[in-house]
């Protein structure tokens, strides 16, 4: 785990103590980096990746807060439906490991290729792997991604590889994603440990960087046993309509 991922994972630990109270600001990046001895750039990646996460925000010229709504997850298996989708990021404080069932590259499919707004000549990542979350498994992801966007290889891919992109310089915006059930297929079988037609939860995404270019088309298959999502859904103040 790089130093950044380290202490991201150690803010993430103080807020969830109550060594920040929700809203609170952060101490600067100089005060920061003296206290976890590293560097004001390290810091600033690990404060990328909790804004990624959507648990602290920033202000220009104010600093960077913890978000006021901000509480710790009552169930730590949720995976949040209104953020990009990382086992890394939200399992903070918990031993994520993968297993890599498969790592290639490959032209795209016509479907590939809408997906991620590439052409039949532009080759793609295939990436397979089983999430552990504590040793139990999480998920099965299949993800597609461009191979223009970072060389990825199967070191990264033990750990975040939205991790990976933020220090690469990628800026993740946000994701467009699908959540259903469907009955177990001989791929969860294999890769989960579930039993054929059992209930599997599937969320499908295409994730965005900030200039909008389309970076992942992915399918992450959740167990039914340790599957759930939570949401935070903000409403714009209410205007009844004038009585006629």
């Amino acid at each position: 785990m790089y130093k950044y991922q380290q202490i991201a994972q150690a803010l993430h630990q103080m807020f969830t103590d109550g060594t920040y109270a929700p809203g609170a600001l952060l101490p600067d990046q100089e005060q920061l980096a003296k206290q976890f001895h590293t560097t004001r750039i390290t810091i600033r990646k690990a404060i990328q990746l909790l804004i990624v996460e959507g648990v602290v925000y920033s202000k220009r010229g104010a600093g960077t807060f913890l978000r006021k709504d901000y509480q710790p997850a009552e169930n730590p298996e949720d995976s949040p439906i209104d953020k990009p989708i990382g086992t890394t990021a939200t399992q903070q404080g918990r031993k994520v490991t993968s297993k890599v069932l498969g790592l290639t590259a490959r032209m795209p499919t016509k479907q590939e290729q809408k997906a991620l707004v590439i052409g039949t000549a532009d080759p793609v990542y295939v990436i397979d792997r089983v999430r552990f979350v504590e040793g139990t498994v999480f998920a099965y992801e299949h993800t597609i991604m461009p191979t223009a966007i970072m060389p990825i290889t199967e070191e990264i891919l033990q750990g975040s590889v939205y991790a990976a992109l933020l220090a690469h310089g990628v800026k993740i915006a946000g994701s467009h994603r699908k959540v259903y059930a469907i009955k177990a297929t001989k791929a969860d079988v294999l890769a989960i440990g579930a039993k054929l037609n059992d209930p599997v939860l599937v969320i499908k995404q295409t994730s965005y960087t900030e200039e909008g270019a389309p970076f992942e088309f992915s399918e992450s298959h959740f167990p039914y046993q340790h599957a759930s999502v939570t949401a935070d859904v903000e409403l714009g103040p209410f205007k009844p309509k004038a009585a006629k």
